[in-house]
Formats: C-alpha cells, sequence, structure tokens
C-alpha cells in the first residue's frame, strides 16, 4: 500500500523551501491585488522581495481579533473585512459557501477539490478509497464538518454525515453501516464507543480514526488502541484549513504543503530558535483567502530532524496551549506585546517572562529576565522600563540564560483567585 499521500511529502528540504519561497512572493503580490485590507497593510512592500524567512518575518501578523474588527469595519458587501479574494455578486472569485465560527468570524470556501487540503492528514491517519467514514465534525454554521468531507471525498471516500450529539442515534447508524473510519473529536469517539458498550452494541468495523478540535492526550490515544482503533491528530483552522498533521510514526506533526509555518514570540512576530515555544503563525498559499502571516493563537515548537515516516517535511509538537496570556493587574491590561517592548529596550535581555502572583485586589508582578552575566543597575533599569510601559510597577530578577521554562509563556498568571 502507498504510504505516501503524493511526491511532494518527500521533497528534498531545500527543493521545497525553494518553492515554498518562491511562491510565498507570488501570494504576497496576489493578496496585494485582491485582498483590500493587504492592499493596506502592505502598500509599502515590494512583494517581489518577499521570497525568504527573513523578509517574511518583517511583515505584520494578523490576529484573529484584528479579522473580527475589520469584519465589524466593513460594509455589508465586504462581510470578510478585505481579507478576501472571494466574495459573490461582484466580487472577482465566487465563494461557494460561506462559514461563521465563534464571534461571529466570517470564513469563505472556494470551489475546487480538497479545497481545504484535509485529504493529506486523512490519507496519513489511514483512510482509502471505498471506505466509508462517519464524520461527526458540526456541519452547521462551522466548516469543520465540510473540511474534512471535502478530504474524504477528494480521496474516494463515502462520508456520513452524523454531525454533533445524538450519542445513541450515532451508535446505531455505525452498526447499520460499519463504518470503518471515523472522523471528529477525540472525546466524542470515547463517549460513543462508552454509549455503544452501555447498550450492548459492538462496532468492530471501525478501525482508523482522524481527530482533531482539541488535545489527544497518550492515555486516550492508546485507550483506542486498545479497543482496535489507530487514532491520528490533524491540525488545522476554520481561515487556513489544514497547517499539520501526524503520520504512523507519532512523533510529532508534519506540517502541510499548502503553508509556510513559523513559531514567533507570544506577543511579537518575531520567530524564536528551532525548540523554543511560541506562538504558530501561518501564511497560506490558498489564493482564494490569501492570509499572509496568520496568528492562530496556538503554542507550539519545532521538532529537531525528518520524521521517521519518511516525510521530509518540518515537523511541530503539537498544540501546547494558547498563546494569548493577556492579565489584569490592579486594573490594568498587561499584554505579552509589552513583555516584548520591555525586553526590546534592554539588548542584554535574551527572554523575559512576567510572573503575577497574590491574591486579586493584591497582586504583584515580578519580571524574570534571561542575562548573560550582572550587567550593573540592568534590574533598575528593566524595573524602569516596567514602569514606563505598562504604568505598573514589578520586581526584577536576573536570570541564567536557559533558566526560564521553554514553555511558550511570556506571562504566567499564578494568583490565586479564591
Amino acid at each position: 500500500m502507498n504510504v505516501y499521500f503524493d511526491t511532494l511529502e518527500r521533497r528534498a528540504p531545500e527543493q521545497r523551501e525553494a518553492a515554498l519561497m518562491a511562491a510565498l512572493a507570488a501570494q504576497v503580490a496576489h493578496a496585494k491585488t485582491h485582498a483590500r485590507a493587504f492592499a493596506a497593510s502592505l502598500r509599502d512592500i515590494d512583494a517581489a522581495r518577499v521570497a525568504s524567512r527573513g523578509a517574511l518575518a518583517q511583515l505584520p501578523v494578523i490576529r484573529k481579533h484584528e479579522l473580527l474588527e475589520q469584519q465589524r469595519a466593513s460594509n455589508a458587501s465586504d462581510v470578510f473585512g478585505g481579507f478576501s479574494a472571494l466574495g459573490w455578486g461582484a466580487a472577482p472569485q465566487r465563494a461557494l459557501r460561506v462559514f461563521a465560527s465563534p464571534g461571529p468570524i466570517y470564513e469563505p470556501e472556494g470551489s475546487g477539490s480538497d479545497y481545504w487540503r484535509m485529504a493529506r492528514a486523512l490519507f496519513a491517519a489511514g483512510l482509502r478509497a471505498g471506505d466509508l467514514a462517519h464524520n461527526t465534525f458540526s456541519y452547521h454554521f462551522t466548516p469543520a464538518g465540510a473540511m474534512m468531507e471535502s478530504g474524504a471525498f477528494a480521496l474516494g471516500c463515502t462520508v456520513f454525515p452524523g454531525g454533533t450529539g445524538q450519542t445513541e442515534q450515532q451508535v446505531q447508524a455505525m452498526a447499520a453501516l460499519k463504518p470503518s473510519a471515523y472522523i471528529g473529536t477525540p472525546s466524542f469517539l470515547k463517549i460513543i464507543l462508552e454509549k455503544a458498550d452501555e447498550l450492548g452494541v459492538a462496532l468492530p468495523s471501525l478501525t482508523k480514526a482522524s481527530v482533531g478540535g482539541e488535545a489527544f492526550p497518550p492515555s486516550l490515544r492508546d485507550w483506542l488502541l486498545s479497543r482496535g482503533i489507530g487514532a491520528y491528530q490533524s491540525y488545522g483552522t476554520a481561515d487556513l484549513g489544514l497547517v499539520a498533521y501526524e503520520t504512523s510514526a507519532r512523533e510529532g506533526l508534519v506540517i502541510d504543503e499548502g503553508v509556510i509555518v513559523e513559531i514567533v514570540r507570544p506577543g511579537t512576530g518575531e520567530p524564536v530558535p528551532d525548540g523554543e515555544v511560541g506562538e504558530v503563525v501561518v501564511t497560506t498559499l490558498n489564493p482564494g483567502y490569501p492570509l499572509i502571516r496568520f496568528g492562530t493563537g496556538d503554542l507550539s515548537a519545532v521538532l529537531a530532524g525528518q520524521c521517521p515516516s519518511g516525510r521530509t517535511n518540518t515537523r511541530i509538537k503539537g498544540w501546547m496551549g494558547r498563546a494569548d496570556q493577556t492579565a489584569k493587574v490592579r486594573g490594568m491590561f498587561v499584554h505579552p506585546a509589552q513583555v516584548a517592548e520591555i525586553a526590546r529596550r534592554h539588548p542584554e535581555v535574551r527572554k523575559a517572562r512576567l510572573i503575577v502572583s497574590g491574591e486579586m485586589a493584591n497582586d504583584s508582578m515580578a519580571l524574570h529576565i534571561e542575562v548573560a552575566g550582572s550587567p550593573i543597575g540592568l534590574a533598575a533599569r528593566v524595573a524602569d522600563s516596567v514602569r514606563d510601559v505598562t504604568k505598573l510597577r514589578a520586581d526584577v530578577t536576573v536570570c541564567a540564560p536557559g533558566s526560564l521554562p521553554n514553555d511558550g509563556k511570556v506571562i504566567a498568571d499564578v494568583r490565586s483567585y479564591r
């Protein structure tokens, strides 16, 4: 059996990087021409020069709250806030469907086979032409159900659109139709199997699963394996489609071939060294919705080396938490971007972590900074910068390089909320 979706997965890394960087310059040019928001934010950028990761890192990061703000500010003829090349009516390209995620944030779907590129993840999870896939992602408002269904169709699978909830009916449908594959959240699969046990219904046909939408702990993976089901993660968003996927090696998630992924320091657009935890920022090569440097708000880190499965693209560790670490201290909001600004003011500071402790209404801040050596007076100067940037006071502790946790946290809120 072929274990690779296509030849792209085994390209030489330098060949892939050259292709991605060439496509990046073209995508930036396309976004400036066809998406009003990028025409404004990138108006001073020469698209032809954005052909390296260094050049990409100089562009602004677009975060979800900005999409929401732009969409709310736009008139009814541009519900996507100027970020999409798709629309309806007089728009250059017709959107096939429109979805709404909580916010609401509206996302367009263009036409074409496997628009969201999910077939690659489903293939890595073992799905093949002729499989019946029981899809329990939502078909209502949000795109998850349609995203996975389009990928399954591209593989030649038949899909049962189970949607969410109605656990007993899900069991009955599985018992009658005998699907070989499940698509949905891992926790709902566990609920379905436990309900089947309660009803005395065997589901031996179910042997493979593509799961996503939430964390997938090893304990649940092993529990499913004990039931004869090999489940593999996919990681994507409603805005981007597929970002990365798990393989049979079960060592991190391999990045999809249709995106460029950066890991940046939370609150900034600055890439971190490989292995350091930061926010996942994605540039999609989708011409219909050409998001350039979209901040997912998710934390992850690059894994060293190539996947043992033989796929040569970069791997990430998977979901490691959320990057939005804003804290309210003594009535004032403190943001990761402010911590980054404080560090920028002092070149000696390699890394900074703000710890908020105490109890609500009686809290305190301490900024821990990694510094080589013991520069005289640095702690006092940094404390002054904290006060200037946040309007709050903080104790400053100087730490040795490498001593702060590698967990992506810029602000650690350890207060008691009793």
